[in-house]
């Protein structure tokens, strides 16, 4: 089906014309040539309507434009004008603008192919675009020197799913077992291809419905959505577009020759091209040491500078900075071999790069004239045979016109989109942010730029959308108030969302007054203040629960290993470091105007901390359990100690009805017997062991 932007002549105004003009001949012979089909229509009529169709249109240019360049030969007859006919509602039918799709995702890397799963599950109207010719194609790229920096522990002790996701960070969410990295590759940070493949597998063991090979090369605002065009100048029109793009324009600081330096994305990673160079790397994040490491056997010296002081993620708890398996070079660094390591001093409009007598230099901005000579330095005057920026990825704002632009982060500075808490652009309804490109909401916070995190955002985001879009409410589980406490325990110690999102994520649990508990999971925690446009649930009192770690243990700097770095006394449970469980209770939710960014929320009336543990084993009675009952106690004002029934009974007899434990209230007094009560206690203390 050839695409009419290959031919001679092509005009948007005559196309709409011609496709309505195709499509009526076109029905019209097939019900007049069709055995059994209805009656045709009478040619009068149809003539009358092809008459109102092209009264204001030019029919030569229709003809020059279309008839003339496809007919081989200028012969009239019925034949040939059928043929012809038939021809123009193949290609049009092929180019025209669509019924609007429901959800339209951009991008088919591994955040549009789990927008995608999640929608498809609920029987969608999807469709994935993808420019290249296979899903997950940034991975073919990157990283350059193709060891990824996500881990893949195959063996945990534990068989649980949910649980072993906590430390699987290259696998996306699905309902076939086969399809986990595990089974792609041995290696703890695999390679590259081997993501690749694995992303191949989603796609097609899912049958995601991707259409690739289509660039998205303009976004407008309609009065129904938005309205998509790709590189041939086919138009869809959407009514919610899912932007998953990632981040993959060169982020090319604003330095004077910045332009004229190699770049990451094309520098040469075969090792002899730097045989005996020196060699200066702008910026000195992961891949900038990635490069640096690449290349340490080869060149004679390799210096790095940036603006700001290097950050290491076992500092800062930032999965996105530096992560050790890539510091290479501050060993070097530290241990005097030529190395070096330095901050480019005040801001970008203060040094510039020049090429000269074949070296390359950074100089300041003001600098003109002659190279001087004097004592060597790292960084300034240095003279290098290569510079390489290293200076990261940015959002693809291109192809957004003025009516579509989402606007640039000021936080960030333009590397992601405005958006709000539920992943919605701030600026245009109707357009959420998916895969890397939500970040926005967790920057340098959590995990939401890599695959481990936004998996769950993602899943976040689906539900939202299946409340706002479809009218069903946030998946929920209600239950006995007395039932809470084991199910809360079981969450603490399998979840892995909240675990991964750490701050971003967290379960929400609604109490009722009628002594029942609505337990929502994952939900995103700054986005509370608008509880029932987000997931459709009446506010009411509530508990909140996620992951976070110590509030002064984390930063740049920070002895993380210190001889205090850790406690284990339930009693100072506030003073844990390591990631942990944290409780607050809200006598009614926030107002929006109270949340004011990940990992600061509004003063609750209580909270409760949950001691850290090395193993992440939050199941002792003592240290963990006993702790959080009496904390969800307080926050019900009721018993939540189990009580045989015979106690049960007895209890009653002496007390009557109204004020006895909510265990005898919702299992004794409902039926349960003393057999079947027996049987509940053991279920709840079996629950216990799988943990």
């Amino acid at each position: 089906k050839p695409h009419p932007a290959q031919y001679l002549c092509y005009s948007r105004g005559y196309h709409k014309i011609v496709t309505q003009l195709s499509k009526k001949c076109y029905m019209w012979f097939h019900s007049s040539h069709r055995k059994n089909s209805a009656p045709p229509q009478p040619k009068p009529k149809l003539l009358e309507e092809l008459k109102e169709l092209t009264k204001e249109q030019t029919i030569t240019g229709i003809y020059n434009c279309y008839i003339k360049p496809a007919m081989s030969e200028q012969r009239k007859g019925f034949l040939p004008s059928i043929a012809f006919l038939f021809f123009l509602f193949l290609i049009s039918s092929n180019s025209q603008p669509v019924d609007a799709i429901q959800y339209c995702i951009i991008g088919a890397g591994p955040g549009g192919m789990q927008m995608g799963y999640f929608l498809q599950s609920s029987g969608r109207d999807y469709i994935i675009f993808e420019k290249n010719s296979t899903s997950g194609s940034f991975f073919l790229h990157y990283p350059r020197h193709r060891k990824l920096i996500s881990i893949n522990k195959r063996h945990t002790g534990s068989t649980n799913y949910e649980f072993n996701l906590r430390h699987d960070w290259n696998s996306l969410i699905s309902n076939n077992s086969a399809l986990q990295m595990r089974h792609y590759s041995k290696k703890y940070f695999p390679d590259a291809d081997d993501l690749v493949r694995y992303l191949h597998d989603y796609a097609s063991e899912l049958n995601l419905n991707i259409q690739y090979n289509t660039e998205i090369t303009l976004l407008t605002r309609s009065s129904e959505g938005y309205v998509m065009t790709d590189q041939y100048d086919q138009t869809y029109d959407c009514q919610v577009v899912i932007v998953s793009t990632g981040l993959w324009v060169p982020n090319i600081p604003d330095i004077t020759g910045a332009d004229s330096v190699e770049g990451y994305e094309s520098v040469s990673i075969n090792p002899d091209d730097f045989e005996g160079k020196t060699v200066l790397i702008i910026g000195r994040g992961n891949a900038g040491f990635e490069t640096a490491a690449h290349i340490v056997g080869s060149a004679a010296y390799i210096h790095m500078a940036s603006r700001s002081r290097i950050k290491m993620a076992y500092q800062t708890h930032y999965v996105g900075d530096l992560r050790a398996i890539n510091d290479d070079l501050i060993d070097t660094y530290q241990l005097k071999s030529l190395d070096g390591q330095t901050e480019i001093p005040g801001s970008s409009d203060d040094v510039k790069f020049i090429h000269s007598n074949d070296k390359y230099f950074l100089v300041p901005a003001d600098f003109e004239g002659e190279i001087p000579h004097q004592e060597l330095e790292v960084g300034l005057f240095f003279p290098y045979d290569i510079i390489i920026r290293c200076t990261g990825f940015k959002f693809d704002y291109s192809y957004f016109d003025e009516t579509a632009h989402p606007g640039e982060d000021k936080s960030s500075k333009g590397k992601y989109p405005q958006m709000n808490p539920n992943y919605e652009s701030t600026y245009q309804p109707g357009m959420f942010f998916a895969g890397a490109a939500s970040h926005g909401v967790d920057f340098k916070k959590s995990a939401g730029a890599f695959l481990h995190g936004f998996r769950y955002t993602a899943r976040a985001l689906y539900k939202h959308l299946e409340w706002r879009y479809h009218g069903n409410l946030w998946p929920s589980v209600t239950m006995p108030l007395s039932d809470l406490l084991y199910h809360l325990v079981k969450r603490i110690n399998e979840a892995s969302g909240l675990y991964q999102m750490f701050g971003v994520l967290g379960d929400v649990i609604i109490i009722r007054e009628n002594n029942t508990a609505v337990y929502l999971e994952e939900v995103p925690i700054q986005a509370l203040g608008d509880f029932k446009g987000l997931t459709g649930h009446e506010p009411d009192a509530i508990i909140l629960f996620n992951f976070e770690y110590g509030k002064h243990y984390s930063g740049p700097g920070e002895d993380v290993l210190r001889e205090d770095r850790a406690t284990g006394n339930p009693l100072e449970a506030d003073l844990s470091n390591f990631l942990h469980p944290v409780l607050y209770h809200y006598k009614t939710i926030p107002t929006p105007q109270e949340f004011n960014g990940v990992g600061q929320l509004p003063a609750p009336t209580s909270f409760h901390h949950v001691v850290e543990n090395f193993l992440t084993d939050w199941t002792q009675r003592q240290g963990h359990i006993l702790p959080l009952r009496k904390f969800i106690e307080s926050v019900v004002d009721s018993d939540l100690r189990e009580y045989p029934p015979e106690h049960c009974l007895e209890i009653i007899l002496m007390y009557g009805t109204e004020n006895i434990p909510l265990s005898c209230k919702q299992h004794f007094l409902n039926g349960l017997s003393i057999s079947s009560f027996d049987e509940h206690i053991v279920a709840k203390e079996e629950a216990y062991e799988l943990f």
